[in-house]
């Protein structure tokens, strides 16, 4: 009887010693890849806070998602910023390897006119040409125009920097002038000084998030989001929550300190521009943190319409459940 007791001592020592030892065992550095622009603007606190800390290792993919995607499938990234609709797609290649782990960045797209003739209402496109950067801000626009019975041609065989370089100079002799223009910030408002500096007026007539509102849920206009390797999330579980705390710390102090969050973005190379073009941008940029419910059921709205409108945008599949990161409350 004793020996059974001592037995069983024995037995829970160890129980409570196995226990102790399963806690998280860290990284030795999180490789966080990101994309400049907007996509990466809320990453520029936490970039410049771990500058000089391994914590945190972080890599630029420039402006080619493609770059972000293939390092999240070979495994050099863990961490990585994407456009939703490339989130999904990588989510759909892999078998779903990868989760979303949050939204940063809400709807950005304007509408710029060329005309000199305000457009105050969107009904004022219908028979009209507008130029549109290829992938998601084209798929956006034709999802407003169809949803309000618009006939509009739209055009979409520029990139967002080729755009903007047209719009923003003089027509050539022999070319047609760009009336109208769908862009993105911090690239609507570095356009319209762009063009001023030629003698050419621009201005910005239209938020497409408000009338994306006026036909969708509120805010399930979400073009920027984080992801992660499934793999790294169960593996390490506490890092994550650490980063996701940091994170979102970085997008809130962007939000409330535009002035010297303007100054990181062109320090760190987010943005090629001036630090005063980016200060004008930063509030119309709607860099935004949100999780688990309610990325769940915005994801969930923005994915449904491009399924619609352009199915090969996110990988001809809805993701299901298990490509959110919602953790157990």
């Amino acid at each position: 009887m004793k020996k059974v007791k001592i037995l069983t001592f024995i037995l829970a020592l160890v129980t409570v010693f196995s226990l102790a030892s399963c806690g998280e065992e860290a990284p030795e550095s999180v490789n966080v890849y990101y994309l400049t622009g907007t996509t990466g603007f809320g990453m520029a606190k936490l970039m410049s806070d771990y500058a000089t800390n391994e914590t945190y290792t972080f890599t630029s993919s420039g402006t080619d998602a493609s770059k972000v995607q293939a390092a999240l499938i070979s495994g050099d990234a863990d961490i990585a910023t994407l456009p939703t609709n490339a989130a999904a797609t990588v989510y759909n290649r892999t078998n779903g390897e990868v989760q979303i782990l949050a939204i940063n960045t809400l709807g950005c797209l304007y509408l710029l006119n060329n005309t000199g003739t305000p457009i105050t209402d969107l009904s004022q496109l219908n028979g009209k040409t507008v130029y549109t950067p290829a992938q998601n801000p084209s798929f956006i626009f034709k999802h407003i125009c169809q949803k309000n019975n618009l006939n509009v041609n739209i055009v979409s065989t520029m990139d967002a920097n080729t755009l903007s370089s047209t719009i923003a100079s003089p027509v050539s002799a022999g070319a047609e002038k760009i009336e109208y223009a769908v862009l993105p910030e911090p690239v609507a408002t570095a356009t319209i000084t762009k063009a001023s500096k030629s003698n050419i007026t621009l201005t910005n007539d239209l938020d497409l998030t408000a009338e994306w509102n006026k036909i969708e849920p509120a805010n399930s206009l979400v073009q920027g989001c984080l992801v992660a390797r499934r793999e790294f999330v169960e593996a390490y579980p506490e890092t994550v929550e650490k980063f996701l705390a940091d994170y979102k710390a970085s997008i809130e102090y962007m939000n409330t300190n535009v002035a010297e969050s303007a100054q990181l973005v062109i320090d760190l190379g987010l943005f090629g521009g001036a630090a005063p073009i980016a200060q004008k941008a930063i509030p119309k940029c709607n860099i935004a943190y949100m999780d688990s419910d309610a990325m769940k059921a915005a994801m969930t709205t923005y994915l449904n319409v491009l399924k619609t409108v352009a199915p090969q945008s996110i990988g001809d599949a809805i993701p299901a459940d298990d490509f959110y990161y919602i953790p157990e409350k």
